[in-house]
């Protein structure tokens, strides 16, 4: 099938964009395309208008400023795998960037446009969740910052107002010493993930846990933050076998997942339980300054 006919705008700035995001309700973004040129494809999206930034350079960006890493909404994932500040500061988002469709998608595809497309089984927004990372939006009424667990609204929907623009994400820099993973089960490499777990970790330098957050994908209509269900591991120095199960059985309590063709909602309630208790002794290990981790 061909997509409905719609009107082509290529603004060169963030203003022009939003101003005319705003002149058009029915008006789409289209960065990376890999998402919104198929639906358009199926005619399961109809916009009057296309909107394609990719001329908007100052939205291609990565900058570190007092050890926070921010990203420009149009950063493709293919610099996410390979930038060096990326994988120095926040290795999770180069490792999540990695599990993301095929090269020809990470080729095209966008930070910004992974958030605003809102799948829940998306592995940007499961790591930025896990790593409590805010967005920046521009709109007609300015510049405001919404962190990113209250961006996602539902299943493939956000909080953004129709004239909304994501124009960065902000990743805080780590405390200490931290170790991060992403664990998934997908059928096949480059599949959508039924189920994933992002997982960070910070540790003293004796070896004492202070700080832990976990996100989950694929289990609900929105990643979910399952940080709270990981509290009892603060303040250990090692991990034990009990623990693990214990706090993995306790994030179960924490989600919502529905049957669907590829896996039932209890299937997605175990799969998240066998991916926390093998995410958190990698990102604990990797905390102690071991950057593989024994990652599986």
């Amino acid at each position: 099938m061909r997509p409905a006919r719609f009107d082509y705008l290529a603004p060169t700035t963030v203003t022009d964009a939003v101003a005319v995001l705003g002149a058009d309700e029915s008006a789409k973004v289209l960065a990376g395309g890999q998402s919104l040129v198929p639906l358009m494809n199926l005619r399961l999206a109809a916009p009057s208008t296309l909107v394609d930034i990719n001329q908007v350079t100052e939205l291609d960006f990565v900058q570190v400023a007092d050890g926070d890493v921010r990203l420009g909404a149009l950063i493709r994932h293919r610099r996410l795998e390979f930038d060096p500040e990326v994988a120095r500061l926040v290795p999770l988002l180069a490792e999540a960037a990695t599990l993301i469709g095929h090269p020809q998608v990470r080729n095209r595809g966008t930070v910004g446009g992974s958030l605003a497309h809102a799948d829940p089984s998306a592995e940007l927004g499961c790591a930025l969740l896990a790593l409590d990372a805010e967005v920046t939006v521009q709109g007609a009424a300015g510049r405001r910052a919404v962190p990113v667990a209250g961006l996602f609204d539902g299943f493939f929907t956000t909080t953004l107002e129709p004239d909304e623009l994501i124009c960065e994400v902000r990743v805080p820099a780590a405390a200490g010493g931290r170790g991060s993973v992403l664990q998934e089960y997908a059928p096949r490499a480059g599949d959508f993930a039924v189920a994933s777990v992002a997982a960070c970790v910070d540790r003293t330098s004796a070896g004492t846990c202070v700080r832990v957050r976990a996100a989950a994908g694929g289990v609900g209509s929105t990643p979910i933050d399952i940080s709270s269900a990981c509290g009892e591991l603060v303040g250990e120095t090692e991990l034990s076998e009990g623990l693990l199960r214990h706090v993995a059985s306790h994030a179960a309590e924490l989600i919502q997942p529905a049957d669907d063709l590829r896996a039932s909602a209890e299937d997605r309630r175990d799969l998240l339980q066998v991916l926390l208790v093998r995410a958190l002794p990698v990102a604990w290990t990797r905390a102690a300054g071991n950057p593989n981790g024994g990652a599986r």
